[in-house]
C-alpha cells in the first residue's frame, strides 16, 4: 500500500512509512428538537464530511525493514509541504492504493512530534477531510423578469447556440512527451483541463511510470487516454 498526497501546483508527496491503521470517519448531520409530549425528536440533514487520519512519522534516515523507498524527503521540509497545504484554500488529491480512496481532501490538521533519542525523525497525526465543490449562484435584484412564452424558447435556443460555440471541440492528442518539471497533475490540468484526470493517464501508463505517479521522467512518451 502506498499514500500520495498532490497539490494542484504539481507538488507531490509519498509517505515514506506506512501507518499502522487508516481511520476513515462517516456521521449523518441531525438537528434535535424538543416537542411537547414526545420529547426529542431528530431530524436528519444530510452526511458529514468523510475525515481520514492516520499516524506516521517523517525519518531522517532510510531503513528498508520500514520504509517505502530510499530517497526519502526532509522530515521538516514534508512536514512544512503539510502545513502549506494545510493553509491553502485548494484541496490536494489525496490517493491511497490497495483501497477506493482516491479523493480531494482538505489537509484539515496535523500534530508534529519530536522524541528523544530519535534526532531528525518527525512524528505526526494527520487529518484529511473530503472536499466538496460548492458554487453560490447570485441573483441580480434589478434584472427583470422571467420571459415566458415564444420569448422564453427565444432566448432559451440562443443560450443554447452560444453555449454550443464556445464549446472547445479541440481533440486530445494521442500521445504526450514529458517535457522538465512536468508532474501528471500538471499534464491532465493541461491537455483535460481537470488535474484530478492525472489518475487516469497514470493507469493508463502504469507499466512505463510504475506504481508510483509521480516518478515520470522528462522524454517520456505517454498515452493519453481519450477523456
Amino acid at each position: 500500500m502506498d499514500i500520495f498526497l498532490t497539490s494542484p501546483e504539481g507538488e507531490s508527496l509519498r509517505i515514506p512509512v506506512n501507518p499502522g491503521e487508516i481511520t476513515i470517519r462517516r456521521g449523518k448531520l441531525y438537528e434535535t428538537i424538543n416537542l411537547l409530549n414526545i420529547g426529542e425528536v431528530d431530524f436528519a440533514h444530510g452526511a458529514k464530511v468523510t475525515e481520514i487520519s492516520f499516524s506516521s512519522f517523517f525519518p531522517a534516515e532510510y531503513d528498508p525493514s520500514y520504509c517505502q523507498y530510499a530517497e526519502l524527503p526532509d522530515p521538516q521540509e514534508a512536514m512544512n509541504l503539510l502545513t502549506k497545504w494545510m493553509i491553502s484554500t485548494k484541496p490536494v488529491r489525496l490517493i491511497i492504493t490497495e483501497t477506493i480512496v482516491n479523493i480531494l481532501a482538505n489537509v484539515s490538521a496535523h500534530d508534529s512530534t519530536f522524541k528523544g533519542g530519535e534526532p531528525g525523525d518527525v512524528y505526526y497525526d494527520l487529518t484529511c477531510r473530503a472536499w466538496r465543490d460548492t458554487k453560490v449562484r447570485k441573483i441580480d435584484a434589478s434584472a427583470p423578469s422571467k420571459p415566458s412564452g415564444n420569448a422564453a424558447a427565444s432566448n432559451a435556443s440562443n443560450a443554447s447556440s452560444q453555449t454550443r460555440s464556445r464549446a472547445d471541440v479541440k481533440p486530445v492528442e494521442k500521445t504526450y512527451v514529458v517535457q522538465p518539471g512536468d508532474s501528471l497533475y500538471k499534464i491532465a490540468k493541461l491537455k483535460y483541463g481537470d488535474g484530478a484526470k492525472f489518475s487516469a493517464v497514470h493507469a493508463a501508463n502504469k507499466k512505463l511510470i510504475g506504481a508510483d505517479p509521480s516518478k515520470i521522467k522528462p522524454g517520456m512518451k505517454l498515452v493519453m487516454p481519450i477523456a
